[in-house]
């Protein structure tokens, strides 16, 4: 297709991501829910029930390969900003640490313990042929477990708790949930690529491995002196600004090469960035708010028209219950369980809890991997991304009322 119905696309998308994200602020929910709609409006559900045939020509499938380059290029540079934000707590300064661990763990483990135990039932209908029950298994606990960091602090912002126990608490085991949810993922990625053959897999786990090696060893520390040396004031413009995009995309291509997602190599190159708040505001500025306004809708768009207009015919309702019940019982169990058992006292525990069931765009960017790599269908897609876009909106309305 050419240009001009690409430049039309992105006009839509834009303007419907910017007037429903607007309205979601309106009634107090995180921007990002209402970008999650607006992809849900234009796909299957909404607009291609309304109007089939403007949708057909509005986003034909022959068009589909240059929205999904844009949105790949979004996800990379939004992953790059995400691990640049990412804030593990390094020492036990503040008692932070030993509590983050208790929350961030059972956050985890509760929700995939709870996974585990339906996933059988929903194995016949929502797995695509040739997916193994264990592959199916583990990606849907994955995507149970899931808590989305950026939206979460936020909403904490949002809130007005930034300096609170609560808050600070809930962004650190958020943290912790964060690195053990992607270490589960790209093990289950790897694990569904190879397709029974463990020699695939070996060779993304070693390569994942040498990555990782290399990111620490090599470009953590080059990246810290030629920012230091060219951007000590956290100001990484021209030539720094582009040595940074290089190395995530860089970083992408080679966890893609490994038959893992982009995301992956993105997300570990802005972890080994520099703890510099200054340069995270940067980044920020230059990267992140171009990438939201213009790139990262485009996504959304993609993800829903992913989606199946089928979603409460047969039993596809009683599965969102299912899994609603699953994902939201999980995480509020899981986070204020561990919160208890360091010490906060009830109201602080459910504060956390309701926190550590915010999924908003991280959980959306893990179920579109697994869609990608086969291991759900679309029904299942669709069924996890309404999970993804009701548990984030339950958060606020939630820790307002535990607040009041």
């Amino acid at each position: 297709m050419g240009h001009p119905l690409l430049l039309v696309q992105l006009l839509v998308i834009i303007v419907v991501s910017r007037l429903i994200a607007w309205l979601a602020r309106r009634i107090g929910q995180p921007a990002v829910v209402g970008e999650m709609l607006a992809g849900l409006a234009l796909g299957p559900i909404a607009f291609g029930a309304i109007a089939p045939e403007w949708q057909q020509q509005l986003f034909p499938a022959d068009s589909l390969g240059n929205l999904q380059s844009l949105s790949t290029l979004g996800l990379v540079l939004f992953m790059m900003v995400v691990g640049a934000e990412l804030r593990v707590p390094a020492n036990a300064q503040g008692g932070l640490l030993r509590p983050a661990a208790w929350i961030g763990g059972l956050a985890i483990v509760i929700p995939v313990v709870l996974a585990l135990s339906v996933a059988p039932w929903l194995y016949a209908d929502y797995a695509p042929p040739g997916i193994t029950r264990l592959g199916f298994t583990l990606f849907f606990a994955t995507a149970c477990a899931i808590t989305a960091l950026p939206v979460m602090a936020r909403i904490v912002k949002e809130r007005g708790i930034t300096d609170s126990l609560p808050g600070r608490l809930g962004i650190a085991a958020a943290a912790v949930a964060d690195v053990l949810a992607w270490i589960m993922l790209a093990f289950v990625v790897a694990l569904i690529s190879a397709h029974g053959d463990w020699a695939p897999f070996w060779r993304t786990m070693i390569g994942l491995v040498v990555l990782l090696a290399l990111t620490w060893f090599v470009l953590r520390p080059l990246c810290a002196r030629l920012l230091a040396r060219h951007a000590p004031d956290g100001n990484a413009d021209g030539p720094v600004l582009a040595f940074l995009l290089a190395g995530a995309f860089g970083c992408a291509a080679i966890t893609e090469w490994l038959n893992l997602h982009a995301v992956f190599g993105a997300f570990l190159f802005g972890a080994c960035l520099p703890r510099d708040d200054r340069l995270l505001e940067n980044l920020i500025d230059r990267v992140e708010r171009v990438t939201i306004a213009a790139l990262l809708p485009v996504f959304f768009v993609l993800a829903g028209l992913s989606t199946s207009s089928k979603l409460l015919t047969g039993g596809a309702g009683i599965a969102l219950l299912l899994v609603l019940a699953v994902s939201v019982a999980g995480k509020l169990l899981g986070g204020t369980a561990g919160a208890r058992l360091s010490g906060q006292n009830w109201r602080d525990s459910f504060t956390i809890g309701s926190l550590m069931n915010a999924r908003g765009m991280m959980e959306l960017i893990v179920i579109k991997v697994g869609l990608d790599a086969g291991v759900i269908n679309s029904a299942m897609f669709t069924i996890l991304l309404v999970m993804a876009i009701v548990t984030t909106m339950m958060t606020t309305p939630m820790v307002s009322l535990v607040r009041r």
